[in-house]
């Protein structure tokens, strides 16, 4: 039987393709997939023909876009990166048949791995693998954002990822999966506070089932509140850090007016759009502030290797681990069948349908 895949043949046009799977090679090992988890940013930028690299080249060895050959032609055969599933067949000394993994392949119902090419998270004994979706690139993006944090206080003298929150006040802008999920990560290691702020009141109904405080953006200045409750010293007010995890200029120039004097914003988001919001003569310049990009692609400079992918991805499980169930009831809003994926990611790019985080499921797809 083949393996079912999607595909996106243009903007807004999204298809099931089928694929005859290549015989294992040697050291190969053969996936089935149980749940693939989709992107609301960085995969529905390629569904709506927003994503930059749809526009210009990224000169990886200068580190620019630059205008010409666009860097990602349609059509992408390979969307998503949020899969779990279940080793079926091994060629691999080093990857067991019956062992559920976590990785980024794409939504597709099979894989055929290779351990130096892919990377593999495989998952505890018990563990929920529908959870598994957010270890291999999710949960890392969200850890990385905290690693950033610590990196801002004690440099490379990094020794837990909770050294840039424990104790301090913190605010997350947005109220997305990256945010609620760094959220989490910071009560988790110690934050003292930690404040949520979204203007949708169905996304803080989810912050506040996780347990998180929360503040609507659009009604009392959220500024004057939280730097009246949190106080440091005289002229000293305001959050520590504040992780900035949604998409929008105005949330970066929310997330500065947050901020103590001196303090910085670790930003996740992923801009598609100006930033004439940001007014960067007001807060940033008369408070000092900073802004530092947590970028999945590194680790803060001079953290590597002991701090590399793997080890967030472990961060990822041992989080959920905790709070595993609470995310499973809270943060994903839907499963729905691997099927319904073209007409899902259509609804969900054209605002038709409005979800926190869906899951692909692929229980009942069979591999030949």
């Amino acid at each position: 039987m083949p393996d079912r895949v999607v595909v996106l043949r243009g903007p807004g046009d999204v298809a099931i393709r089928e694929e005859n799977p290549a015989p294992l090679g040697e050291r190969q090992f053969r996936v089935r997939t149980l749940y693939s988890g989709i992107s609301a940013g960085t995969e529905l930028s390629y569904v709506k023909g927003t994503n930059p690299y749809l526009a210009a080249r990224f000169d990886t060895e200068l580190g620019l876009f630059r205008d010409g050959e666009p860097s990602t032609r349609y059509p992408l055969e390979r969307l998503g990166y949020m899969e779990a599933g279940q080793v079926v067949q091994s060629r691999s000394p080093v990857v067991a048949e019956g062992v559920t993994v976590a990785m980024a392949y794409g939504h597709r119902t099979g894989y055929s791995a290779d351990p130096l090419v892919d990377r593999i998270v495989p998952l505890p004994s018990g563990f929920d693998p529908l959870l598994g979706v957010f270890v291999a690139h999710m949960g890392p993006i969200c850890a990385n954002g905290l690693l950033h944090a610590a990196a801002d206080v004690h440099g490379t003298d990094v020794r837990g990822l909770g050294d840039g929150v424990r104790g301090r006040r913190v605010a997350v802008t947005g109220a997305g999966v990256v945010a609620l999920l760094t959220a989490l990560f910071a009560r988790h290691h110690g934050a003292a506070s930690v404040v949520v702020l979204d203007p949708t009141p169905q996304r803080r109904a989810v912050a506040s089932a996780l347990g998180l405080d929360t503040l609507d953006p659009n009604a009392e200045d959220p500024a004057v509140v939280l730097k009246s409750r949190w106080r440091h010293g005289a002229d000293d007010r305001g959050a520590d850090v504040v992780f900035q995890c949604r998409g929008q200029a105005s949330a970066l120039h929310l997330a500065l007016r947050l901020l103590r004097p001196q303090g910085t914003v670790v930003d996740l988001a992923f801009y598609q759009d100006g930033a004439d919001a940001v007014r960067l003569g007001e807060e940033f310049h008369h408070n000092g502030l900073t802004v530092r990009c947590a970028q999945i692609g590194r680790v803060p400079r001079g953290l590597s290797p002991l701090w590399d992918r793997d080890r967030l991805s472990a961060e990822t499980v041992e989080l959920l681990t905790t709070y595993g169930r609470t995310v499973r009831e809270h943060l994903v809003s839907a499963v729905v069948p691997f099927d319904e994926a073209p007409a899902l990611l259509a609804d969900l790019a054209a605002r038709r349908r409005h979800e926190l985080q869906v899951v692909l499921s692929c229980e009942s797809c069979q591999l030949p």
